[in-house]
């Protein structure tokens, strides 16, 4: 099928291109032109690349009218974050395309209630990006319930993997932490360092759009989580990223508002958000429906990513340990 995808060079479309071209589907991306794959593939050969200003077309009213000229059978949309923009792609693509994939997040669910949660639970986003993201799915199942337009809502976790900054165990994205743990030094953390992160590689993300496609019936109407099969806990992350670099995690708990004051305010804002939410999202869903096998672990997922950054001398491991 000819499948066109809207911001495929990003952290899931590295892994999710060369996926598609492999299952001999024909692809086209459309980006600004403004970044390169995070992973050389041979498979980036045979797709043609469209360069487009999002934000400028639809201020213009035509990035409907230029997805739709391309005539794919599949859209696969990675940079949607505003409901108008998925309402011009579906007054353009109604009638037009056979299957229409969005890139949600796990945001739209809230702070965790009862875990592992399902897709079936109260979308209780409290943050803006939660909320917008919520209302684009709420209006793309709408419109395939209502008026059968072939939507299918992908929901991933804390994307993991080489060539950028995981969320790391104190749930900010400061290097230092993981400095600390490669150094042996103390690492505080907030409370007693049990809320819950749960990460996702790329490539496990580009798996779940990948079986969306290939199992179409099932996906049509429906929302999947993409995360990795557990969560993980700030303290057990610190504790196994420790051991990465042959040490033992020296660890100290603060309370949140002692914690806060030992941070920059950015970091400290960053990690509020996400130990609000602790995640924690079921994926018997994706498996059931889309046969969702995740090839990596959260802990995994991030161990790769920081392998990378030991590798670009962002992290720095004492060779003696």
């Amino acid at each position: 099928m000819r499948v066109t995808i809207i911001g495929g060079t990003g952290h899931v479309g590295t892994f999710l291109v060369p996926r598609l071209v492999t299952a001999g589907h024909e692809v086209t991306v459309v980006s600004r032109g403004q970044r390169q794959p995070y992973r050389p593939h041979g498979a980036w050969r045979f797709v043609t690349t469209v360069s487009a200003d999002r934000q400028a077309e639809e201020d213009a009213g035509t990035f409907g009218a230029r997805i739709a000229a391309l005539e794919p059978d599949v859209v696969i949309d990675m940079i949607c974050f505003e409901p108008d923009s998925a309402r011009q792609l579906v007054e353009a693509l109604a009638g037009r395309v056979r299957h229409f994939l969005h890139c949600g997040t796990i945001w739209v669910y809230g702070p965790s209630a009862q875990v592992p949660g399902t897709e079936e639970q109260p979308r209780r986003a409290i943050t803006e990006y939660g909320r917008k993201k919520a209302e684009i799915e709420a209006y793309l199942l709408d419109q395939a319930q209502r008026h059968g337009f072939p939507a299918t809502v992908i929901h991933p976790g804390h994307i993991s993997g080489p060539g950028w900054t995981p969320i790391n165990p104190a749930g900010n994205l400061n290097l230092d932490v993981f400095q600390k743990l490669a150094d042996g030094d103390t690492l505080m953390l907030p409370n007693l360092g049990m809320e819950t992160l749960q990460h996702v590689h790329a490539d496990d993300v580009a798996q779940v759009f990948g079986a969306a496609i290939a199992n179409r019936s099932a996906a049509l109407g429906e929302s999947f989580n993409a995360v990795a099969a557990t969560a993980l806990t700030l303290r057990g992350y610190a504790e196994a990223a420790a051991g990465w670099f042959g040490q033992v995690a020296r660890l100290k708990y603060l309370s949140w508002e002692e914690w806060r004051r030992t941070v920059d305010e950015t970091d400290a804002d960053v990690t509020h958000t996400h130990l609000e939410h602790s995640p924690h999202c079921s994926i018997d869903k994706a498996r059931r429906l889309l046969g969702y096998r995740p090839r990596y672990s959260s802990l995994e997922a991030t161990a790769e990513a920081v392998d990378r950054l030991v590798s670009d001398g962002q992290v720095r491991v004492n060779e003696s340990t």
